[in-house]
């Protein structure tokens, strides 16, 4: 750890401690993320899984490993400084403007489209695990619980994703996902930009079914094929679920609409996937030069595209004075 100097601790985890650090030779700030090894199993599953993704990926809209220190009792992962998250950004803003909703969910669906491009599921995706920086730039981060798949049926564990954002499909056990699992907590976390508060924040998974088909209705044979004989949903009680649409609940164009429905289908296979919602309509607005840019490029690159005067929040996202 000679090339860097540990500065403040800004997060601690089941497995990691995060400090806020500056790389000795060149004076920048880093995230230095420092690992405790046990050494009966050595490194945690998680950090292997995490350091052998993070080494391939090169795209703006992915937190970049800049270094690996390992140590008898430590391995540090050395990674590009954020500013923040997007979790803190909405507790200090609350409902983001919609200019920038449309930023961040650009940037969210650009860097997600690249991972499931080269077959990779985040399978964690939750406002703390996008990181923003004082440019306005959306990174997805932590990829200990991302797996990249050979073939779209692999099966996996489905204990995988923060309760919140899990599709119905891994909550009624489905152990046969793809892509999909990552595009339903996108559907969560745009609605959460918007409105200010969690979609579906259930404390079990009885409670997040209750939730999910509260606002959507109960799934039927019509909008998700098979369910009726999903021994799962066939032993939940779901009869007392009172039905607040969706469209009640949130104000939103019907180009936003249209693709908040299309991210929260019932059906696995029938939601949306990550490149076709950088193309859906909700985003013409943007400069069409968005779409063409270089996997590195960062999206401020592109003429007119400037987050509007929720950025002030980002050099105090952690500061408790902040009045907005």
């Amino acid at each position: 750890m000679e090339s860097y100097l540990k500065l403040h601790k800004l997060g601690e985890g089941t497995y990691a401690t995060v400090y806020a650090g500056k790389s000795r030779l060149t004076g920048n700030l880093v995230a230095l993320k420092q690992i405790r090894l046990e050494h009966e199993e050595g490194a945690p599953c998680t950090a292997i899984r995490e350091v052998s993704l993070l080494k391939d990926l090169r795209h703006n809209n992915i937190v970049t490993l800049h270094d690996i220190v390992h140590t008898e009792k430590t391995l540090t992962l050395v990674f590009e400084y954020m500013e923040g998250d997007l979790k803190t950004y909405m507790e200090k803003v609350g409902r983001i403007c919609m200019n920038n909703v449309k930023l961040f969910l650009f940037q969210l669906l650009r860097g997600l489209a690249y991972c499931h491009r080269r077959k990779i599921l985040h399978r964690d995706l939750k406002p703390q695990n996008l990181l923003i920086n004082d440019k306005g730039e959306l990174k997805l981060a932590d990829f200990g619980l991302a797996r990249a798949k050979s073939v779209p049926t692999k099966t996996y564990s489905n204990e995988v994703v923060t309760l919140w954002y899990r599709p119905p499909d891994v909550l009624l056990g489905s152990t046969d996902y793809s892509t999909s699992i990552d595009l339903w907590g996108v559907g969560c976390i745009f609605f959460e930009m918007v409105k200010g508060l969690a979609l579906f924040p259930g404390s079990t998974v009885e409670d997040e079914l209750s939730l999910i088909f509260g606002t959507l209705g109960k799934p039927t044979e019509e909008t998700w094929p098979g369910i009726s004989t999903n021994e799962d949903f066939r032993q939940y009680e779901f009869c007392g679920c009172s039905v607040e649409p969706l469209h009640n609940r949130i104000s939103l164009s019907p180009d936003g609409m249209d693709l908040l429905y299309q991210l929260l289908k019932y059906d696995p296979k029938k939601r949306i996937s990550a490149l076709e919602g950088t193309k859906h309509c909700f985003f013409n607005s943007l400069n069409p030069k968005i779409h063409k840019l270089p996997d590195t490029a960062s999206i401020y690159s592109v003429p007119g595209i400037e987050l509007h005067t929720d950025i002030k929040c980002l050099k105090c996202v952690r500061n408790s004075s902040c009045n907005s």
